[in-house]
């Protein structure tokens, strides 16, 4: 069966086929990375699109036509111009990373996604794994997921949709050229990603749906100075420029190229290694999206200030939350605030400290532990404003509404060397026939059993939820072997294993998300809700139709390499 990867506003760019070009850029030496020197680039604002229009002051529905392009991109004052995909609407103005499109709830944006890309990729592409691969072979398939968007399953950008350049080939699952976005769920931060390998290449971008008569009254910073879009990722660079990924896999005879996680040595923040921004004494709010395949970050600043969390992921908390640092794991949002008029100093340094591999990996070094820095004036503003304690209102989870519970395990499996060869959520590959059946405006609980070593971030498409609590499993080995022979929680007694050290969800992350990070050796409880949080109408839209939904772990490689089910709401 064909598919693509999944990925949020990035594109089949990322990992591409290996192909003449990637052997050839093999060539060319790695560049030292911890040789750059840091802070030269001015952070960018990156463009923004209007997703509607207005019609004597009436907002009106509109449609847009963004490009996937081929082109460089300078990363870093010192890096020569880097072979990228890019996300616009011409290659002239697309950017790393691509526009952020600024919605309106409740008037639909219609997207025609077009693909301009090469015959072929520009990155190692490993055909071992179950991949999107036209007939002809000729021609990057890609397509597109509106990462956190409550919309209809044909515009969902469902790996079989995919399409190369022109439209020429399609997967089986494709539906149609213009993808519908209604925007009729809450407020709140999205991102645009490709569903496939060429995310890494560079395809991605943020989606703001904005709903001026609810979050004008809340007072939070506002305009473009003060009001900042942050899309964190990591890379490697050859010296001629080019994005170096390793392509040589861990078990060579079985995947050639694959690997199960990429990390790379630079910080990108909005397409600029380890930018600088001049600040005001005063409040700025910051959407932080992590766009890695696989790097955790830990975000914190050197100087001691701290965060104002106002969201996660695609919704508003309900209480503004503080903080002195927070992780984040690929795909997730972060909504703070940063009140640089409380530093004590005139500039402070955004950093990271999170190992990798999440969690139980490598320390950091000084450039993958730097992210950016933030120089601040000395004159104090009157007003550094305010941000209320009191944000919007949801409900919370109900547990008296629950009509099904599920296990959802994660299994890894490994070679005769002990090195991974694939992955699997409940022991089956993503060809297999689908086995979750929700109904459309059901609640229902997942408990999430982990037994892999690492840390994988969980993402439902559609669906959002509230992570209830984490428990870990004792006698763990024992519990793992029952489940790799039979692979039933409640035949192998889950209630016997999930009774240990318990873990509370941090409060920046208790409200509705659509990803969350599964730990290790835990058994995560989570309450999943296949309807709106912030009114009591259905859909506006037929969930049922095909293609459906997916969920899967938002490490690229992981996606890639069957860590994804899809699944159909009825």
């Amino acid at each position: 069966m064909e598919r693509v990867l999944l990925l949020g506003f990035f594109s089949l760019a990322l990992l591409g086929v290996f192909t003449t070009s990637a052997l050839a850029q093999d060539t060319s030496p790695l560049l030292n990375s911890s040789k750059l020197e840091m802070f030269v680039d001015e952070l960018l604002d990156m463009p923004k699109i209007l997703g509607f229009d207005s019609v004597y002051g009436v907002p009106r529905s509109k449609s847009l036509e963004i490009g996937m392009y081929s082109k460089t991109w300078k990363f870093h004052r010192d890096i020569p111009p880097t072979p990228v995909y890019a996300f616009g609407v011409s290659k002239e103005a697309a950017t790393i990373p691509g526009p952020t499109i600024m919605a309106l709830h409740g008037i639909d944006t219609n997207v025609t996604w077009k693909n301009y890309l090469p015959p072929t990729h520009i990155l190692p592409w490993d055909t071992s794994i179950t991949i999107a691969e036209p007939a002809d072979k000729i021609g990057i398939p890609t397509v597109v997921h509106l990462h956190g968007g409550i919309g209809e399953p044909e515009s969902d950008g469902n790996p079989n949709s995919w399409f190369t350049a022109g439209f020429k080939e399609k997967g089986y699952a494709w539906t149609k050229q213009t993808y519908s976005y209604n925007n009729n769920q809450q407020p709140g931060n999205l991102w645009v990603q490709t569903q496939d390998s060429t995310s890494l290449a560079g395809l991605a971008g943020a989606y703001h749906i904005n709903h001026p008569k609810l979050e004008g009254p809340l007072g939070l910073p506002s305009g473009a100075e003060f009001d900042r879009t942050l899309i964190v990722f990591d890379r490697s660079f050859r010296i001629d420029g080019s994005i170096y990924v390793n392509s040589t896999g861990d078990n060579p005879s079985i995947h050639p190229h694959w690997r199960p996680e990429y990390f790379g040595d630079a910080i990108i923040v909005n397409g600029k290694a380890w930018p600088r921004i001049i600040v005001r004494r005063r409040m700025y709010r910051f959407r932080i999206i992590n766009a890695s395949s696989a790097r955790f970050f830990r975000f914190f600043f050197t100087n001691g200030l701290g965060f104002i969390h106002v969201g996660s992921d695609s919704a508003y908390l309900n209480e503004a939350v503080t903080t002195n640092g927070f992780l984040l794991c690929p795909s997730e949002i972060a909504d703070v605030v940063v009140d640089f008029s409380k530093s004590k100093n005139d500039s402070a340094i955004l950093a990271n400290d999170a190992p990798y591999p999440y969690p139980t990996g490598n320390p950091v070094d000084e450039a993958n532990g730097t992210i950016m820095k933030f120089i601040i004036l000395s004159h104090t503003e009157n007003e550094p404003g305010q941000t209320p304690n009191k944000l919007i209102q949801y409900p919370g989870p109900d547990l008296s509404s629950v009509t099904q519970t599920r296990y959802i395990t994660m299994y890894e499996y490994n070679s005769a060397t002990n090195q991974p060869t694939h992955l699997y959520l409940n022991g089956i590959s993503f060809e297999a026939p689908i086995t979750e059946t929700p109904k459309v405006g059901d609640t229902e609980v997942w408990y999430v059993i982990n037994l892999t070593g690492d840390n994988h971030p969980l993402h439902i498409h559609l669906a959002l939820f509230v992570a209830l609590d984490q428990t870990a499993l004792v006698n763990e080995t024992e519990f793992k072997n029952c489940m790799m022979k039979m692979n039933d929680a409640i035949k192998c007694q889950i209630s016997k294993y999930a009774i240990g050290k318990s873990i509370e969800v941090p409060a920046e992350e208790k409200g509705w998300k659509n990803v969350f990070k599964m730990r290790p050796g835990f058994v995560t409880k989570i309450l999943v809700k296949f309807s709106y949080i912030h009114s009591n109408e259905s859909y506006m839209f037929d969930a049922t139709a095909k293609p459906g939904y997916l969920y899967h772990c938002h490490i690229l490689d992981h996606e890639d390499n069957e860590m994804m089910r899809p699944y159909k709401l009825i």
